[in-house]
């Protein structure tokens, strides 16, 4: 027999029941849709923490010196580079390279008349392309200029939180580079929203000629931090940048912590994922089973009539191939559809974003378009919805036709 003609008799079969037919297509759709939209939703929030970690903290590459302390901000003269300025030209020279500037990093706490807060300072240059997020997430005053010397900015959420407003004055008190604690007053220039709540919350920015007076530093810097116009050309960079005493760190090393722990966390996302096939793959085994059990004298006529075996297997899995096609193009309509909306209106975390920790999660995230996650999402939709099918078409195939057709 003809392969059309086995198409043709699961079609028609298929259509006996209308309605179990229906609400079965509907739970492959449903299921594929739901996979689609959560894999689109998990991809952009972990694209949005990584984008915000390397445009806010870690740039594409960092410069740094050799002895300086992972995880940890060290202001001793040892873990700091002398002449920041000589890398920061060289960097600048280079085509890949959008922004580069240094970077020193000191560790403070706030002190108002009622509370007191710890900080992470930035002393930057003010000029550099690399802080055009924050200069653009100003909410209110000014951004701060290079010969400010007593000017920061600080977030709104943590001015908000102490009760704070622009033109305030602070008390920041740090430990120098000589191991001394050391006070100063600063005024409140202007407050910045970038939408990251742990940055919003714990981060202040002074001009870098202040933050290394203020450390006693003199003109060293913690790290070059460097901006490229393609992420994909930071090992390059990287190796060009590498010279004797200086250790030279792309954003995957920098965010290693990061992205190991999403690798992981996906572990249980794939479980899920299978979850929910194993829930259509019974829905749609269930389906065949009860379709075979209501046609078993018209499967033993066909094979009295000389329907091999083989071709009743086939049949079966030829009604599991249409209901998982039809299923799995209106799953992906339903999920592309559902990832569009949420790249364009995304889903508002509020308070909900500061139980993620020390993860740079906006406050407002959004889906991203992952077409090879949804094509394996299809192509194993088909695949599981097959497997399902393989008992009912066996079952069917093994039928004997003498009793099959005394079967009532």
């Amino acid at each position: 027999m003809a392969w059309t003609k086995l198409w043709v008799i699961a079609y028609r079969d298929l259509t006996r029941n209308r309605r179990r037919t229906f609400f079965t297509l509907l739970a492959v759709a449903l299921g594929l849709a739901l996979l689609i939209v959560l894999n689109g939703f998990i991809a952009g929030v972990v694209e949005d923490a990584l984008q915000n970690s390397i445009r806010l903290q870690t740039g594409h590459v960092q410069v740094r010196a050799a002895s300086f302390p992972d995880g940890k901000r060290s202001i001793q003269w040892r873990d700091l580079i002398e002449r920041p300025e000589t890398i920061v030209t060289q960097a600048e020279a280079m085509p890949e390279v959008m922004a580069a500037a240094p970077v020193l990093w000191t560790d403070a706490i706030l002190n108002t008349s009622d509370e007191s807060m710890g900080l992470q300072v930035y002393g930057i240059d003010v000029a550099s392309r690399l802080y055009d997020p924050i200069r653009a997430s100003l909410v209110a005053g000014n951004f701060i200029e290079a010969n400010d010397r007593s000017g920061v900015l600080i977030g709104k959420r943590l001015a908000d939180s102490l009760g704070l407003k622009v033109g305030d004055t602070i008390r920041l008190t740090t430990i120098n580079a000589n191991g001394e604690p050391e006070e100063g007053l600063f005024v409140i220039r202007g407050l910045f929203a970038s939408g990251v709540l742990i940055y919003d919350e714990g981060t202040a920015f002074m001009p870098l000629a202040k933050a290394q007076a203020f450390a006693l530093t003199g003109n060293r810097a913690s790290v070059v931090m460097i901006e490229l116009h393609r992420q994909d050309d930071a090992d390059a960079v990287a190796a060009a940048l590498a010279q004797p005493g200086l250790q030279t760190l792309t954003w995957r090393d920098l965010n290693a912590f990061f992205l190991q722990s999403m690798n992981a966390a996906m572990s249980f996302y794939i479980i899920l994922d299978g979850i929910v096939m194993l829930i259509v793959a019974v829905i749609i085994s269930n389906t065949l089973l009860m379709a075979v059990f209501e046609r078993i004298r018209e499967i033993g006529i066909l094979a009295s009539l000389g329907m091999k075996r083989g071709q009743i297997l086939r049949m079966v899995l030829f009604e599991a191939s249409i209901i998982a096609l039809i299923g799995i193009v209106a799953g992906t309509i339903l999920g592309l559809l559902g990832v569009g909306f949420l790249t364009q209106n995304g889903f508002e975390m509020g308070e909900m974003a500061a139980s993620a920790g020390n993860l740079p999660m906006s406050n407002v995230l959004y889906a991203r378009f992952v077409p090879d996650t949804f094509a394996w999402l299809a192509v194993w939709t088909f695949i599981v919805a097959l497997v399902a099918s393989l008992y009912p078409a066996w079952f069917a195939a093994r039928l004997e036709p003498v009793r099959a057709l005394h079967t009532s």
